[in-house]
């Protein structure tokens, strides 16, 4: 393990076992899996949500940007909370938090559009559990000293992030079977139950070494023992004076500053490609190809698949070539393809395979940069920095929406406004990637 300023530290971790690993990593699993199957229910029945109350399409659409950006917001702000209260509690803090925005959606709406759009901001909870996931398993994952799992700890957690296509798939095929017995607010009661039983599971979980001894320091200094706070940060690799000024603030400055901006940057342009290609993929292909998908369902299945593979490759292939290196690859590779589908022929086989691809190339390197970001920080700010950067996805989502909308009524088509706001971004958010600091094989 390397001793660069943002280096994970490494401190004594005798008590953190294979058995404690494995829970961890299935409980991570299973609260981003509900976590993700709320945030993806709301989008799902949101027609059936304005259908009850009388919301116009309008109304709807204005709904869903006012929440993407209640969701941004309160995204930001669980990450100082996971450096301050511990990654254990944010797991639970989490998970709770999508269970109470899930059983709070089924009666928010007949208190006025404004009152369920902060209740639906409480989703940025459950958005935010993929970065606190990761903060957690990062530091779990290194406190462990297993050879075979340093090996190969991204392809492991690629099996966690790989949770947001089956939350999406359980979503989608819950949806279809509870909707007609028991009506879209049963729906969000019923998701609320499964990420009460993870947050109760959660309890169980152990807290990080790196964590606890970050904690220790910020103790033993409050109370003027500056001499033992010192040394314990440098036994446990922890660049004190770091430590000292932990915060928003921290993010901007150092070498922080580098990850913040060239991932941060790039995370933000390539959630334009994912608004444009993945939320609103259909509607791009069907406008610029006039292919008609009759069954929408089969096109729900191999997009999350697709994903689903795409997660595991990356998360494969970061441990082997470096985790940088593999998300701009493959976000590179993504913005090519995305193009050559929008001005190549209109074949539906042609075009369900480059959008397949690029799908794959687009989605699958989250599992690595998820983990990239928690090797990106120092422990005093890891869950901080994780939250910021998480934060820019929907920001760069309402932005790219804003921006093919402004192409689109000034007279363009599809083909253009997917270029300009979604290939191209993408492939600059590969780019952007390469000038974050490299995280060398040893320094995992």
């Amino acid at each position: 393990m390397a001793t660069g300023k943002i280096s994970p530290s490494v401190p004594v971790a005798s008590h953190i076992g294979s058995k404690d690993v494995r829970y961890a990593t299935i409980i991570a699993f299973l609260a981003w899996v509900f976590a993700v199957y709320d945030f993806i229910l709301f989008g799902t029945l949101l027609p059936e949500i304005g259908k009850f109350y009388g919301w116009s399409s309008a109304a709807q659409a204005a709904l869903a940007t006012w929440v993407a950006v209640g969701t941004a917001i309160v995204a930001v702000l669980v990450g100082p909370i996971v450096d301050k209260l511990g990654r254990r509690a944010g797991i639970i803090f989490t998970v709770s938090g999508a269970a109470v925005c899930s059983f709070l959606t089924s009666i928010g709406g007949a208190l006025g559009q404004g009152i369920l759009t902060l209740i639906r901001s409480l989703a940025g909870m459950g958005y935010a559990e993929q970065t606190v996931n990761a903060t957690y398993l990062t530091e779990m994952y290194v406190a462990a000293r297993d050879p075979a799992l340093e090996r190969r700890k991204g392809f492991i957690y690629s099996l966690v992030q790989g949770g947001w296509p089956i939350g999406a798939l359980i979503a989608a095929g819950l949806t279809a079977v509870l909707l007609p017995l028991i009506g879209w607010r049963g729906c969000f009661v019923f998701a609320a139950v499964p990420s009460l039983i993870i947050a109760f599971l959660a309890r169980k979980l152990k807290e990080t070494p790196q964590f606890e001894a970050s904690r220790e320091i910020t103790r033993l200094r409050a109370a003027g023992k500056e001499a033992e706070s010192r040394a314990l940060a440098q036994e446990h690799n922890i660049n004190y004076d770091e430590h000292r000024t932990a915060g928003f603030g921290t993010l901007f400055r150092g070498e922080a500053l580098r990850a913040t901006l060239a991932i941060g940057g790039a995370f933000l342009l390539n959630w334009f490609a994912i608004q444009v290609f993945a939320v609103l993929g259909t509607t791009v292909i069907t406008s610029v190809h006039n292919v008609t998908f009759q069954n929408s369902l089969i096109v729900l299945l191999l997009s999350n698949v697709v994903g689903y593979c795409g997660y595991l490759a990356h998360g494969f292939f970061g441990d082997k070539i470096g985790r940088r290196n593999v998300i701009a690859i493959g976000w590179m590779v993504s913005g090519v393809v995305f193009a050559l589908m929008l001005y190549g022929p209109s074949s539906f086989w042609i075009v369900i395979a480059l959008y397949s691809l690029g799908l794959f190339f687009l989605i699958g390197p989250y599992a690595a940069l998820l983990f990239f970001i928690g090797e990106s920080y120092p422990t005093v700010i890891r869950a901080t920095g994780g939250s910021i950067i998480n934060a820019t996805g929907p920001i760069g989502a309402i932005l790219a929406g804003l921006g093919a909308t402004l192409l689109l009524t000034s007279g363009s088509n599809w083909q253009v406004a997917g270029f300009f706001f979604g290939a191209l971004p993408c492939f600059i958010s590969g780019v952007l990637i390469l000038c974050a600091r490299p995280v060398k094989p040893a320094e995992r």
